[in-house]
């Protein structure tokens, strides 16, 4: 199946590799990844938004433009193989026109299905992190990795799975961070740097109070939601992400079983970012009701022309059927 990759990138002197519009730090770190891992041939890396400033403690993030290559000879998109998450690229008639007449490939890991429209191949595996199906293609391939392509593997994975503690981690998972290792990735010092980057000044912390105080409980405490207007999102944003601020702060609440940060803004599209507990993992499925995916325990998805109050009435309505059906499961 990696050999899928090595055909694709024959006789192509320049690639671009494409980021969705949410991106994160896996689909950054295998970006950067890729640049290194294909250092013989000019590389661009694209993606529709600025990266968020939680992520820039990757230390090539200034590599992304969202100036879109039109030059390239083919196109390598990483860790989505939804349309939704590339509608920014679709809705430029230009780029739209590119991605259906030259050569696309897509590497993805999650388990929702391909429903890209345009022309491409894809290679998509179950793995905890799109930086993961890269390392395998890479070590088969028997393509050179350096330590800043193992640092930037490293990385993605560590961030999908939250320092490998998800569920999705496997043995495997943990032989490649050793292999990643041996070849110069150090654990310790890419965690420095990214705790370093992400102390927060009092004003955020203040504001992750205030988010706090806003969580609501339904389904006797085992749904719990938190709205994120436009207003936060345009004060807030380019300094902390609230979603990361307080995400995982809801899903350690006891009895809680599924956690949503809904974001809405001014042109009607409302997003959420789903997290669950241990217990349960349901999050795919739940995003999947609104049109999104992800994995069991960590998804997102994105609507328009909702309110919060409308998203938390469709969660209050699937969130027990889904959980019912997990349970039978």
């Amino acid at each position: 199946m990696y050999s899928k990759f090595s055909e694709f990138i024959t006789g192509k002197n320049k690639i671009c590799v494409i980021q969705a519009e949410n991106p994160d730090g896996d689909s950054l770190g295998s970006a950067i990844a890729l640049d290194y891992l294909l250092s013989d041939r000019e590389i661009s890396l694209y993606c529709p938004v600025d990266i968020p400033k939680y992520l820039r403690y990757f230390e090539d993030w200034s590599r992304v433009s969202n100036e879109f290559d039109f030059r390239a000879d083919g196109y390598i998109i990483v860790d989505t193989a939804a349309t939704v998450l590339l509608s920014k690229l679709l809705d430029d008639a230009a780029i739209r026109n590119r991605l259906y007449s030259a050569p696309v490939l897509i590497l993805d890991h999650h388990e929702t299905e391909d429903d890209v429209e345009f022309p491409h191949e894809s290679m998509i595996e179950t793995r905890p992190a799109c930086a993961e199906l890269i390392y395998e293609i890479a070590s088969t391939e028997k393509m050179e990795i350096s330590k800043q392509a193992a640092e930037a593997i490293m990385q993605g994975i560590m961030s999908d799975t939250l320092g490998l503690t998800s569920s999705a981690v496997t043995a495997r998972t943990f032989e490649i961070c050793a292999e990643l290792t041996k070849l110069g990735a150090n654990v310790a010092e890419l965690e420095e740097r990214r705790r370093e980057f992400m102390k927060k000044s009092p004003r955020i912390l203040d504001y992750k109070a205030d988010l706090i105080k806003r969580v609501e409980y339904s389904l006797d405490g085992a749904l719990a939601t938190v709205h994120i207007p436009w207003d936060d999102i345009a004060e807030y944003s380019d300094e902390y992400n609230p979603n990361v601020l307080i995400l995982e702060e809801l899903r350690m609440v006891e009895g809680v079983k599924v956690a949503v940060a809904v974001k809405t803004y001014p042109d009607g599209k409302v997003t959420g970012k789903i997290r669950c507990s241990g217990e349960v993992g349901i999050a795919e499925m739940v995003a999947g009701y609104f049109g999104g995916g992800g994995h069991p325990y960590a998804a997102g998805f994105r609507t328009y022309d909702m309110s919060y109050e409308d998203v938390v009435r469709d969660l209050v309505k699937i969130v027990p059927e889904l959980l019912e059906g997990e349970e039978n499961d």
